[in-house]
């Protein structure tokens, strides 16, 4: 077994590697991989935002592990992402993560414990809309199914009812989370030993498809005790897991972006601070620069004011790329933005680097860009308090 340690966003490294591995993590995007132009057989990896890990599988040759360290702390990690899932329900420390160096062992334990808190008392039950056919009648008989299958016949019968069951979508989601978290790379015993034992009491859930949709499920008084356990069940099962093979090669493993995670922080948290007023916040909200409606744009945060007019605009940055300060391509984006929205000032808020706040305001057209710098690797409340300050700038006359 070969590991490969990296950390988020530092310099390459040069490590030995089959061409076919490092050909399949440049292909699927795990890092920046390309051949080392002066040692043969070595490969140049680079890690961008995505964190996790990923095991690569050839045949004929001996398992490569790959780690990607987040730069954040794991502790303040794993708050942003309870916020950004549920701001109202989660607590700071509700899953102690502290004694995780890395993000898959503390998902894997955070995950286990918060199905262990939605399965105390007992498996969820619920009613499960049922198609069959059956020789006895319940429910409602499906007339033209009847016929189409049938010709007439009365028996068999093609029914639909509803059954009261544990097998339902949030049972199933849990299940595949569970099973999901024992295939990765990297998973401790302990926590390996007690996903095997949440696995055993979900035994008779139905296990979920590969490749299809997953299930839905809604927020109900009913299921409140399985909330947490199935937000993070979905952070598993989602678009941040790799899980594919590439001819003879299989990856298996957990990325995490951290793009999209302060993203959701970021629209989250502004959204929580106008919660009370008569603002209204919308994500990716879906405009037009011309016109003719041609060039679409999605800003990543708009507050509307209860005549639905425009009043902010914000776009959130994880990582300013210039060596000593911030992407000018960013100031030309949030530009278009103000532009078409018609607004006179626009926010961009990035995860703190280089650069402190900046503001610029555009020549000819008195428009002004402003540039905040959130500080991750502080306490929830003076992190949450700094975005609460940054929404208070958004206009003289809102009030938050």
């Amino acid at each position: 077994m070969t590991t490969v340690e990296l950390v988020e966003h530092a310099p390459a490294v040069s490590v030995p590697l089959l061409d076919a591995v490092g050909r399949a993590l440049a292909a699927a995007r795990i890092v920046d991989a390309a051949p080392d132009p002066y040692t043969p057989g070595r490969w140049l990896l680079r890690a961008g935002s995505k964190v996790g890990a990923v095991a690569l599988e050839v045949p004929g040759g001996d398992p490569v592990t790959v780690r990607v360290t987040p730069k954040v702390p794991i502790a303040r990690l794993f708050f942003l992402l309870g916020y950004s899932l549920d701001p109202r329900g989660w607590r700071d420390g509700q899953i102690d993560v502290a004694a995780h160096r890395d993000l898959l062992p503390a998902l894997a334990h955070a995950v286990e414990r918060q199905v262990d808190r939605a399965l105390r008392q007992g498996l969820l039950q619920g009613y499960r809309s049922t198609e069959d056919t059956s020789f006895v009648v319940r429910g409602r008989i499906r007339e033209a199914e009847q016929i189409r299958r049938h010709f007439g016949a009365s028996l068999p019968v093609e029914i639909a009812y509803d059954e009261f069951t544990a097998d339902i979508a949030e049972n199933q989601l849990l299940r595949a989370a569970v099973e999901r978290l024992l295939r990765l790379p990297g998973v401790p015993s302990d926590v390996r030993r007690r996903l095997l034992h949440q696995r055993a009491r979900l035994a008779d859930i139905t296990p979920l498809v590969r490749g299809q949709a997953l299930p839905v499920w809604y927020p109900t008084r009913l299921n409140t005790r399985y909330h947490h356990a199935l937000r993070l069940a979905r952070v598993v099962l989602e678009d941040s897991s790799a899980e594919h093979a590439v001819g003879g090669l299989r990856i298996d493993g957990f990325l995490f972006n951290m793009n999209k995670l302060f993203e959701d922080f970021v629209t989250v948290a502004l959204r929580e601070c106008f919660r009370s007023t008569e603002y209204t916040a919308r994500f990716q909200d879906p405009h037009h620069l011309d016109e003719a409606t041609e060039v679409r744009m999605k800003p990543d945060f708009v507050l509307y004011g209860s005549d639905l007019i425009p009043r902010a605009v914000v776009d959130a940055k994880y990582k300013a790329e210039k060596p000593h300060g911030y992407p000018d391509a960013d100031l030309y984006q949030m530009l278009a933005y103000c532009t078409a929205l018609g607004l006179p000032e626009g926010h961009l808020i990035y995860a703190k680097g280089n650069a402190a706040h900046a503001a610029h305001r555009v020549r000819h057209a008195g428009i002004l860009i402003h540039q905040h710098a959130l500080d991750l690797d502080q306490e929830p409340a003076l992190l949450l308090g700094e975005i609460r300050s940054i929404s208070g700038q958004f206009a003289p006359h809102l009030h938050v």
